[in-house]
Formats: structure tokens, C-alpha cells, sequence
């Protein structure tokens, strides 16, 4: 299995309500590290050093300061591409988070869109 269908796999396995995920990646063979780690850094993967893990990657599902979800997908895709292979493992997910938007001065059918494409 690629890096793609282990990371689809993990998206599924989630709550509706995720809002950020952290996933550990190693890599299988090493002598693909430093293309592996270009690729990585368009998604700000955090690279570990002296450790079992080579990456930890900060994933968002609708928000927040991290790499987006399809575009984690899009990059790893790529490395099955390059014949990278590897494995991931969740390091800590994150639920039930609502995003902050200043409404002040914003109309009342703006507020009310917000707060149903946010459940809130």
C-alpha cells in the first residue's frame, strides 16, 4: 500500500468534526531522504532529528496553520510516484475546534451563513 491510500486511511478513520491532525512519516529507504524532503516542504514538514521518524506533518481539515488536507494527499502521491515508500503513524488529532472570525460590522446574513457551515 502507498503513502496515499495509508494517509486516506487515516483521513476516514476520523471524527466529522477533525480539525487538525499530526502524522510521523519514515521512509523506507533513506538514500531518497533529500528528495523526499524537498517534496515534503511544500506541506512544512517538520523534519526529526536522531530519532526512529524522519517527519512529523501538521495537518488541517477546514482551518488553521497547517498544510490542507488535499494538498498532503497531492505531495505524497507524488512520492508514490518517485517510488518512495514508507509509513505513517497518528501522532495526535484534534476535534470539535471552531474557528475565530471577528463579525463585528458584518451583516446578519453573513453571521448566519458562518454559523451553519460551522455548526455552530
Amino acid at each position: 500500500m502507498g503513502l496515499v491510500e495509508d494517509f486516506q486511511l487515516i483521513v476516514d478513520s476520523l471524527p466529522p468534526d477533525w480539525t487538525d491532525l499530526e502524522i510521523d512519516l519514515r521512509i523506507d529507504d533513506e538514500s531518497h531522504y533529500v528528495d523526499t524532503a524537498v517534496a515534503l516542504s511544500q506541506v512544512n514538514a517538520n523534519p526529526y532529528s536522531g530519532s526512529d521518524w524522519h517527519w512529523a506533518l501538521a495537518v488541517a481539515h477546514t482551518f488553521g496553520h497547517a498544510a490542507a488536507a488535499e494538498t498532503v494527499k497531492g505531495v505524497l502521491s507524488k512520492l508514490d510516484g518517485e517510488g518512495v515508500r514508507g509509513e505513517m503513524q497518528v501522532r495526535e488529532v484534534r476535534e470539535g475546534r471552531a474557528e475565530i472570525v471577528q463579525m463585528w460590522g458584518r451583516p446578519e446574513s453573513v453571521r448566519e451563513e458562518f454559523r451553519q457551515r460551522r455548526s455552530l
